[in-house]
């Protein structure tokens, strides 16, 4: 035995001649685990879904009760339909929204809130709701947590400075709410997917001379969302559009009353179109620091995860 035990000394000196204790436990699984990937992947992703979907079947919904619910008719109707193919949304979800308003007890509200983020920031948020007192108070809670105070809905008053402050330390600390709305005008515009009707790629060259023959005052390459509210909208081959995994199509620019002309022009040259809608476009950008930047990140995702919140406009460069 003595033996055997030397041999075992001499031939794994490491093994053998360890002392250091032993600690049995339950097994530690390596984290790259299926179930990891699901979790933390596809959880996330599909209650990203499930809050946007939330949000379209409320604008069909309001769309189908102020003007009808045949798209043939009703114009914003056809507008929100367009947008949840877009998303991919079921047609079955798209069907039982548009029937569902008939049965809808209360009809959702409109409102527009003013704000000032991080830096001097203008904010404008569409909401779309049918308990407006629960939305206020969603939306007042998120710009307080992140340093900004919201206007009133469609309201408009003079800046307040606290006395002694220096003209302009509010707007740094994001304080101010009032008058956010001077810094935006409305535009019509039409959101074109990345291919055309035929499945080719729009390049910028084909998206300028569309933009010319349908009276477009402007266009502009769109970025890519959310990966989980945008799955099919990535554009990643080379030759005609660009190559960037964020491209996610043009967007045309027009007044307000050319809107649909616009759209029908653009769709009879060949592009697919994705929305048609009036949009509140910044006049000037404003540059934010590095710290300051990532605040006004932190509030616009918050802000964009209030379900309530259909559209979000800003004027951060």
């Amino acid at each position: 035995m003595a033996a055997v035990g030397a041999l075992a000394l001499a031939r794994w000196p490491r093994l053998v001649a360890a002392s250091r204790p032993l600690h049995v436990g339950p097994p530690s699984w390596a984290g790259h685990n299926r179930w990891s990937k699901v979790k933390n992947v596809k959880g996330p992703r599909d209650t990203a879904r499930s809050r946007l979907f939330q949000r379209l079947s409320l604008m069909l919904r309001t769309a189908a009760r102020e003007g009808g619910p045949d798209p043939a008719l009703n114009a914003q109707l056809a507008n929100v339909v367009e947008q949840c193919r877009a998303k991919n949304m079921p047609k079955a979800s798209i069907e039982a929204a548009i029937h569902g308003a008939e049965r809808s007890a209360a009809a959702a509200a409109r409102l527009l809130y003013e704000a000032r983020g991080p830096g001097g920031s203008a904010l404008l948020l569409e909401v779309l709701t049918d308990n407006p007192r629960r939305s206020q108070q969603d939306v007042r809670l998120i710009l307080t947590r992140h340093g900004s105070v919201r206007g009133a809905p469609g309201r408009r008053g003079p800046r307040t400075r606290a006395p002694g402050a220096e003209p302009g330390a509010g707007a740094r600390r994001g304080t101010m709410a009032e008058g956010a709305r001077h810094g935006f005008e409305q535009k019509g515009v039409v959101r074109v997917g990345p291919r055309d009707l035929q499945g080719h790629p729009v390049s910028l060259e084909a998206a300028l001379e569309a933009a010319l023959e349908a009276g477009a005052q402007d266009v502009c390459p769109d970025e890519e969302e959310e990966e989980e509210e945008e799955p099919a909208l990535k554009v990643g081959e080379e030759g005609g559009g660009p190559a960037d995994a964020g491209f996610a199509g043009f967007g045309f620019i027009c007044e307000t009353s050319a809107l649909r002309t616009v759209r029908e022009r653009l769709e009879a040259s060949g592009l697919r179109p994705l929305s048609a809608a009036i949009e509140y476009l910044p006049r000037d950008r404003v540059p934010l620091p590095e710290g300051t930047r990532e605040q006004a990140e932190r509030l616009l995702q918050a802000l964009g995860d209030c379900p309530d919140v259909v559209r979000l406009y800003h004027n951060i460069q």
